[in-house]
C-alpha cells in the first residue's frame, strides 16, 4: 500500500447526514444517520496508519484502530468487526455515545494539521453492519465449574459478564430494572442511542450463555455476602453505576415541578412515559422547562423536554460555553433544535406559586475567576445581578452519586464519598467480590466503564485460578506453554 501523508489524504472530514432539526425536535428518531459504505470508505482513506499510533493509547480498551480502519478500506468489514470486538464488546454503542474527541480522536496525528479521522463514526458503521448481518464472535468455550454473579447490566457489567462467559463460567446478571442495559437504556434517549441497538448487544451476551435476572435488586433481596456464602457464587462483580442524583439544596428544592434528570430520562426512556396514556407511566411536563447543568445528561434532558412538547426549554449553567462539559456535538444539536442557553448563570432559589408548585427560578449572573481544583475557572457571583426566569418545571442535571444500597447492606469498604474501594485488580475488601465502573470511579464514559469491567474480569480469573488467554510466550516455551508447566494436566475435584 502506498504510504500516505497529510497532503495526500482527503483534507476534510467526511460529513455525516443528520435529520432536519425542525423535524427531529418533534420525534425520537435517531439524529445521526451514520455513514454509508462509500462515506466510510472515503473516511478510511484519511488514516495515516502511523507506526506509533497514539489513537490506540487514547482508547480506554486499546482497540487496534489503524488495523480496523485498514480493513474497512479493504472492504473486509467482518475483519474490521473482529478487530474491534477483540477488545470492545459494544462497537455500535461506543461509536454513538463515547467522547472520541477527548479520547482516540483527540490524539489522532491527522488532527495536528487537519480534522482528526472520524474514528467513532467508522466504529459505529462497523457495529451497525454487525447487527444487520447478525455477526457474533463466539469462541470455543470450555465449561468450568465456576458460578459468577454480576450486579448491574450496564456497560461495565456487560463487559465483565462477556469475558467470564468466554472463560467457561456460568454467569448470571442481576438487574434492578425490568429490562437489561443499565444506563445505556434508562439514561440515553433513543435519538442518541436507539434501544434496538442495546437489545442487539444484549442478545450477543445471551448467545454466550449469559443469563439475565431482571426486577432483582441486589442488597435488598439478598446481600453480597449471601451471594458468596449461601447462593453459591464463586465470585461477584458489582457494576451498579452511580445513578443517585445530586440536588442543589437551595430554597424551593422540594416544590412540585422540581425533579432530577435521572427521573425524567428514566421515565421517558425506559418506562416509555412519552407514550402516556398508552402506557401507565405518567410524566407531568411543564410548559416552560429549565434544566440546570450542561453535561451530556443535561443535553439529553433539554432535548427530551423539547420533544415532549414544552413551549420553551432553557439551559442554565454557571460557567461559560467554553467550560461546558457536554460533547460539542450535543450542544450543537441542542442549539439547532431551539434550546435557549443562559451561560454564566447560577440558580439561587426556586420560587413558589403559592400552591406548592414552581413559578420561577431566581438566578444570579456569574463571572469567571481563578481556576479551581478541576482546572476550570471558578465561577464568582456578580453582586446585584439577580433575575428571575419564568418556569413551571426545573430539572437538575448537576451530577450523580453512588447508590447507597450496596454499601448499606454489606461490609464493603467505601471511601468518604460512598464509592467502593478496590485494589489494583479491582477486588473489594471482600475476597472474591470485585467492582468497577462509576460505582468505583464516579461518573465516567461508557468505554471507560467497559474497560473497568474487563479489568475486573482479568482479576477475577486470576483469583479463581482460570488461565487467561494472552500473547503466546516467545521465550522458554514450547507450543505456547511455558517449560515449567510441561507434563501438567487439568484435574477436576468432584464436589
Amino acid at each position: 500500500m502506498k504510504k500516505r501523508t497529510v497532503r495526500t489524504i482527503p483534507q476534510t472530514r467526511t460529513p455525516v447526514q443528520e435529520l432536519d432539526p425542525t423535524i427531529r425536535a418533534r420525534n425520537f428518531e435517531e439524529v445521526n444517520c451514520g455513514y454509508s459504505e462509500s462515506e466510510a470508505l472515503r473516511e478510511s482513506e484519511r488514516c495515516l496508519f502511523c507506526p506509533d499510533p497514539k489513537c490506540i493509547e487514547g482508547c480506554p480498551v486499546s482497540i487496534n484502530i489503524p488495523q480496523f480502519i485498514q480493513k474497512i478500506g479493504e472492504k473486509n468489514f467482518r475483519g474490521a468487526y473482529d478487530t474491534i470486538t477483540a477488545t470492545n464488546l459494544l462497537p455500535a454503542v461506543c461509536g454513538r455515545v463515547c467522547p472520541q474527541e477527548n479520547q482516540c480522536e483527540g490524539v489522532c496525528t491527522v488532527g495536528e494539521n487537519l480534522e482528526p479521522v472520524a474514528i467513532g463514526r467508522l466504529e459505529r458503521f462497523v457495529g451497525d453492519l454487525a447487527i444487520k448481518n447478525h455477526w457474533v464472535n463466539k469462541p470455543y468455550i470450555h465449561p468450568s465449574l465456576f458460578k459468577i454473579g454480576i450486579i448491574g447490566s450496564g456497560p461495565s457489567g456487560m463487559a465483565c459478564a462477556a469475558d467470564m462467559a468466554k472463560a467457561g463460567c456460568d454467569v448470571t446478571v442481576f438487574e434492578a430494572f425490568h429490562q437489561p442495559g443499565g444506563v445505556l437504556r434508562y439514561g440515553i434517549p433513543d435519538f442518541r442511542l436507539p434501544n434496538t441497538v442495546v437489545d442487539a448487544e444484549v442478545e450477543k451476551l445471551k448467545d454466550l450463555g449469559v443469563k439475565f435476572e431482571c426486577n432483582t435488586l441486589a442488597g435488598r433481596l439478598f446481600t453480597i455476602e449471601q451471594m458468596i456464602e449461601e447462593l453459591g457464587f464463586h465470585a461477584v462483580f458489582i457494576g451498579t453505576g452511580a445513578g443517585y442524583p445530586s440536588m442543589l439544596n437551595i430554597p424551593g428544592d422540594s416544590l412540585n415541578g422540581v425533579l432530577s434528570a435521572n427521573e425524567l430520562l428514566t421515565r421517558c426512556n425506559l418506562m416509555k412515559a412519552r407514550e402516556f396514556p398508552k402506557v401507565d407511566t405518567p410524566l407531568p411536563l411543564g410548559r416552560h422547562v429549565v434544566v440546570v447543568g450542561a453535561g451530556n445528561t443535561a443535553m439529553d434532558a433539554l432535548r427530551v423536554s423539547k420533544r415532549l412538547g414544552a413551549e420553551t426549554v432553557t439551559c442554565v449553567y454557571r460557567r461559560s460555553k467554553t467550560e461546558c462539559p457536554a460533547r460539542a456535538e450535543e450542544v450543537h444539536h441542542a442549539e439547532q433544535e431551539g434550546i435557549e442557553f443562559h451561560w454564566l448563570t447560577n440558580p439561587i432559589e426556586v420560587l413558589d406559586d403559592g400552591n406548592g408548585n414552581v413559578r420561577a427560578i431566581r438566578c444570579i449572573r456569574m463571572d469567571l475567576g481563578e481556576p479551581d481544583d478541576s482546572g476550570r475557572r471558578r465561577p464568582v457571583p456578580i453582586q446585584g445581578s439577580e433575575f428571575e426566569l419564568e418556569t413551571d418545571e426545573v430539572v437538575y442535571a448537576i451530577g450523580t452519586n453512588a447508590n447507597p444500597i450496596i454499601g448499606q447492606t454489606s461490609k464493603l469498604t467505601l471511601n468518604k464519598r460512598g464509592y467502593i474501594e478496590t485494589d489494583s485488580n479491582l477486588m473489594t475488601s471482600i475476597a472474591g467480590v470485585f467492582a468497577g465502573g462509576d460505582i468505583v470511579t464516579g461518573a465516567a464514559t461508557v468505554i471507560e466503564a467497559m474497560g473497568a469491567g474487563r479489568k475486573a474480569a482479568r482479576g477475577m480469573k486470576a483469583y479463581l485460578g482460570i488461565r487467561d488467554i494472552g500473547p503466546i510466550p516467545t521465550d522458554g516455551s514450547l507450543f505456547g506453554i511455558a517449560l515449567s508447566e510441561h507434563n501438567f494436566t487439568r484435574v477436576r475435584i468432584a464436589e
